[in-house]
């Protein structure tokens, strides 16, 4: 997949996530077009910076992780996963782009959306992928 389908891929993710998790939002307006009109930069400028951090970041975390990965049989990459959100909510607030997570609980429960909704989609844009 090229890295623009899976920065789209990641925006419709994160929208998905700051939807349903109450502690993940966007600045501006709640409902209509307004918040549609308003939040559509700031959504793919996020989805970015995610996945600039999870291809730059999240593979040396992960590798200086490796034993607590292997105690916690995997779920420790949920932690990394949220900690990524939170790097991203960081720098997204450093550059006044309007993207906020509460805490970690709502990093985790967001992480577990994004990842959810990432493999459906990826399942769309790979049977594309596979068409002769």
């Amino acid at each position: 997949m090229s890295f623009l389908a899976r920065v789209i891929v990641t925006a419709a993710a994160l929208a998905v996530a700051a939807w349903l998790v109450g502690g993940i939002w966007f600045d501006g307006p709640q409902q209509g077009m307004d918040e549609v009109q308003e939040k559509i930069l700031p959504l793919l400028l996020v989805a970015l910076i995610l996945s600039l951090v999870n291809s730059v970041v999240r593979p040396v975390l992960t590798f200086l992780s490796i034993p607590f990965i292997i105690v916690t049989l995997g779920l420790f990459l949920l932690v990394i996963n949220a900690l990524m959100l939170m790097l991203t909510s960081a720098l997204a607030d450093a550059l006044d782009i309007g993207f906020h997570v509460r805490s970690f609980w709502p990093a985790v429960w967001g992480s577990i959306v994004i990842t959810v909704v990432s493999w459906i989609l990826d399942g769309f844009f790979e049977k594309e992928d596979r068409r002769w």
